[in-house]
């Protein structure tokens, strides 16, 4: 089995995300299921290749997390895992919310 490589927990997480490659008019949408501060899986049966760019807008129904991503691996007609890049600290700090509240919902459903 292949260690896991990740450098941060990954939580359960439900949200929306649209997804725009480069400077394309065309707008993407999917369901993200798991989220780390180095970003999230996002569930499509048309995965974008690995090593693609994208622009992403995460929403939830109260804010959004905006900021660049790249594909870092696809699974066939399920998903992909992307991961985080210039992400502006307003960002961030939305990022760390929801994080937060994902670690303390994983803590209560576990004990």
């Amino acid at each position: 089995m292949e260690p896991d490589r990740r450098r941060s927990p990954r939580y359960p997480f439900t949200a929306s995300v649209e997804m725009r490659q480069g400077t394309s008019a065309d707008k993407i949408t999917a369901s993200v299921s798991e989220l780390s501060m180095n970003g999230c899986y996002v569930q499509t049966l048309y995965p974008f290749p690995e090593g693609t760019t994208l622009s992403v807008k995460v929403f939830t129904p109260t804010e959004f997390f905006e900021g660049q991503a790249s594909v870092i691996y696809t699974l066939d007609n399920e998903g992909m895992g992307l991961m985080f890049k210039e992400t502006k600290p307003y960002y961030l700090m939305v990022l760390r919310k929801w994080l937060l509240a994902a670690m303390m919902a994983k803590k209560e459903t576990a004990g």
